[in-house]
């Protein structure tokens, strides 16, 4: 949540600083705003809304500051205390305006310090908890910056990924952080700092991660890293391997359109190298496992939140029905503050697609000091899940940059898949099995491009129920998760009030709010408790409610009486929760598209969650 940039380099700092953040504006965009330091001044712009519309202020602010300034910082919003307004816009001034910051996370004791700062005189305008960060700053500045930083981040509780600059020492920028990412960009002649590398590779593959109370000091002559104590540390310089040209729409309307149609090639990512087909096993080196190590796995416990949430449930039944060992999905926040009961041989793994969602992160350490073996899947390299665990895999996704996740979820679904069949050929499952559900694995991307071949008949379906502003979505088994994510993804991009039920649970409640008007999407694909779920689109139908059908190809006639069909290629049903989710996504933009929503900065909502 929120977008952060730094420049310090040769190249006008304002250009860099704005195209940076029209890059990051999927982790916020409730307001914006850049300051550059220049020839001892410090210019500041600001403006709620959206980048484009901070571009054109910037530009026709024609100060020598804004206009001749080689350093800088810049932030995009998701606003956590106070409205998207100019004055709680960031960067944050100090009151003497000689300080500029930019801050990510949230400071929990921020009462505390602006009860203390008043009591020196020292009045917050801004109705946010980062202000008092910078006011304090200010407050303890001697004559060395980082000396101010260090000593007031030890006077904060909370999270933070914060830049700071000041026209007393105008070559230098302060970068720390705790909680919250920070990538420092290493160019030449030139330093870019963010809080995703998205806003970075435009400019270097070669960037260091911070770890947590981590501080570095930029200048002419390079980057310092030291913690907070002052003490010298030193963190390893990473190649990213993302392709510029992946963080653009290109000839696609939306980036949700062209991560959707980017599947089929993102899937292959995740599964090249990694499908043994000799041995009918999965190769994942990431998570450090013998065959004899995973044979001694008690229990797998899965955690995280939304979409990652469904995808780890969908590995739940994967585990459980192929290798015969106990697997439970909880939600990450829930998992951390409930107490657990942990034992040596049960394996967490935690699934993030940013790697940086603060209740997965706490959930990791807190399975971590409980002695469990604990595992990443994590999209992005370097993030902090997969640092902190230090063994997991990586899904090779490439960036995603629309908010409603797609492409990451089917990469987190492949690779549960993998998973599954790893340590179940470490238990009950045969050779011949496993070599089965490789080829099963092998074929995801086809199944996926025969559900894209569809897209124009999955938007006739949407464009007869756009105006619908109830839906809910039933499956049993490996497709109830799918119910799941697919109401999730109908609710984030059209906000059409979409809920997903196991099909059995309908009955017992919500049955009670369908209305003409109340489309069903029912999951009637080839796979046990279909027969079932029939029924239960059946009990719909009989209520007047329009039902549309998804079915195995093959199986068109499980949607005869009802009002619309999708056909989904016929597969087990493990591998039917993949193409039958593209399905969905599908059938969710189109929806959204037909009633004019912005659909990859749906309104509330941000990329990565790093806050609790």
């Amino acid at each position: 949540m929120c977008g952060i940039v730094g420049y310090f380099g040769k190249r006008k700092a304002s250009e860099i600083l704005v195209d940076g953040l029209r890059r990051l504006e999927y982790r916020g965009y409730d307001s914006a705003g850049v300051a550059c330091l220049h020839d001892g001044s410090i210019a500041v712009v600001k403006n709620p809304g959206k980048i484009k519309e901070l571009r054109q202020k910037v530009s026709d602010t024609a100060t020598l500051t804004m206009t001749e300034s080689r350093m800088g910082i810049g932030h995009t919003r998701w606003a956590t205390h106070g409205p998207p307004t100019e004055k709680n816009a960031h960067p944050h001034l100090d009151a003497s305006g000689h300080f500029a910051m930019v801050h990510n996370g949230i400071i929990e004791n921020y009462k505390d310090i602006r009860k203390g700062l008043a009591s020196e005189g020292i009045e917050c305008i801004s109705d946010t908890d980062s202000e008092v960060l910078v006011q304090l700053i200010s407050f303890l500045y001697k004559d060395n910056l980082e000396d101010a930083v260090s000593e007031a981040l030890q006077k904060i509780k909370g999270t933070y990924g914060i830049v700071v600059m000041s026209d007393h020492e105008p070559g230098k920028l302060v970068v720390a952080r705790c909680g919250s990412p920070i990538v420092i960009g290493l160019g030449k002649n030139e330093t870019v700092i963010a809080s995703d590398a998205s806003a970075i590779i435009p400019h270097t593959r070669d960037a260091v991660y911070l770890e947590d109370y981590d501080m570095a000091v930029i200048t002419e002559d390079g980057m310092e890293m030291c913690n907070l104590q002052r003490a010298p540390v030193s963190r390893e310089v990473t190649e990213m391997d993302w392709d510029t040209g992946a963080a653009e729409k290109g000839e696609y309307e939306h980036f949700m359109l062209k991560e959707m149609f980017e599947q089929p090639q993102s899937i292959r990512n995740a599964i090249r190298g990694r499908l043994d087909y000799d041995m009918g096993t999965a190769v994942l080196s990431g998570l450090d496992f013998s065959a004899r190590d995973a044979a001694q796995i008690n229990r797998v416990l899965v955690v995280g939140c939304g979409t990652s949430m469904h995808a780890g449930m969908v590995g739940e039944y994967a585990i459980e029905e192929m290798a015969g060992v106990n697997a439970e999905v909880e939600q990450a926040a829930e998992f951390r503050y409930r107490n657990p009961l942990i034992t040596p041989n049960d394996l967490v793994v935690a699934i993030s697609q940013s790697g940086e969602t603060a209740d997965t992160l706490a959930a990791v350490r807190e399975a971590k000091q409980k002695g469990a073996i604990v595992a990443g899947l994590c999209n992005v390299v370097g993030s902090t899940i997969a640092r902190e665990t230090g063994r997991g895999v990586y899904l090779h996704a490439g960036p995603e940059i629309g908010v409603a996740s797609t492409k990451a979820f089917t990469c987190q679904v492949s690779v549960m898949l993998m998973m599954a069949l790893k340590i179940a050929r470490t238990r009950r499952m045969p050779r011949h099995d496993g070599i089965e559900f490789a080829r099963w694995i092998q074929k995801l991307p086809d199944l996926v491009e025969r559900v894209l071949a569809q897209n124009k008949a999955i938007k006739a379906v949407a464009q007869k129920y756009a105006k619908a502003d109830n839906a809910f979505f039933i499956g049993r088994g490996y497709l109830f998760p799918v119910a799941l994510e697919g109401a999730l993804k109908l609710k984030e991009i059209s906000y059409v009030h979409a809920e997903g039920y196991h099909a059995a649970e309908l009955k017992h409640g919500p049955i009670a709010l369908l209305e003409e008007c109340t489309p069903v999407i029912a999951l009637l694909n080839n796979i046990p408790g279909k027969d079932k779920t029939l029924g239960n689109a059946e009990e719909c139908k009989a209520r007047k409610a329009p039902v549309i059908a998804v079915v195995s190809e093959g199986d068109e006639g499980s949607a005869d009486g009802f009002d619309d069909m999708i056909v989904i290629p016929d597969c087990p049903p493990a591998i039917a929760p993949v193409p039958t989710v593209v399905a969905l996504q599908l059938l969710s933009y189109h929806i959204a598209a037909a009633r004019g929503c912005e659909i990859d900065q749906p309104r509330n909502l941000a990329k990565s969650v790093t806050v609790e």
